[in-house]
């Protein structure tokens, strides 16, 4: 990748046994690669055991929360943008999400965060219009347009290929243009003058 390339932090947000998210996650890693701006890192919250309990404010992690961190945190930290594929758990998003995003704060600021989203009929959409509200909270920048996947497990074949990937190859073209976009756009300004949340 060149110099100008943005660090693409994929954030695949379900940690379910037995889940679609893998899928969705080779694809738009794979549609990312192509778009030939970005830099891709995948982190799999599934792959960190990230504590529920917190620490009380101020106060360092635990040895468990702190070994789970150091496999997080570097990469929330490194990147220029975000992708979070989250799938939709009773009209919002997956308790493993919020807390990797709980955890951290200013390795979300003034940073762009883009959706992929699926399940049932919504396409997970609704998970992702409360994710925008959690990350305006955290100062980062969501883009408008998302990649959903409604009723996910019918437009993906056995071997993880969209059956008619032409549109959704197309939505993932826009997202990625945007994002790069508003990534560029913010590292620059960044560069210029520090964000101040």
């Amino acid at each position: 990748m060149s110099r100008t390339a943005l660090q693409l932090a994929i954030i695949v947000g379900s940690t379910r046994g037995g889940r679609f998210a893998p899928v969705v996650a080779n694809w738009i890693t794979e549609q990312a690669r192509q778009h030939g701006d970005l830099d891709v890192n995948v982190i799999d919250l599934a792959e960190i055991s990230l504590p529920n309990e917190m620490p009380p404010y101020g106060a360092a992690p635990g040895p468990q929360a702190a070994a789970a961190l150091a496999k997080l945190t570097p990469g929330l930290a490194a990147a220029d943008a975000f992708i979070v594929i989250t799938p939709e758990y009773n009209h919002s998003y997956p308790a493993s999400l919020k807390n990797a995003i709980d955890w951290h704060n200013a390795e979300w600021h003034a940073k762009p965060v883009g959706f992929v989203s699926y399940g049932g009929i919504s396409g997970g959409l609704r998970a992702v219009e409360h994710l925008r509200g959690v990350f305006a909270e955290l100062h980062a920048v969501t883009i408008r347009d998302t990649v959903s996947f409604p009723m996910a497990g019918n437009l993906f074949d056995g071997e993880g290929q969209l059956k008619s990937p032409e549109g959704p190859n197309a939505a993932a073209k826009a997202l990625f243009d945007q994002l790069v976009w508003w990534g560029r756009a913010l590292r620059n300004a960044k560069e210029d003058q520090p964000y101040a949340a």
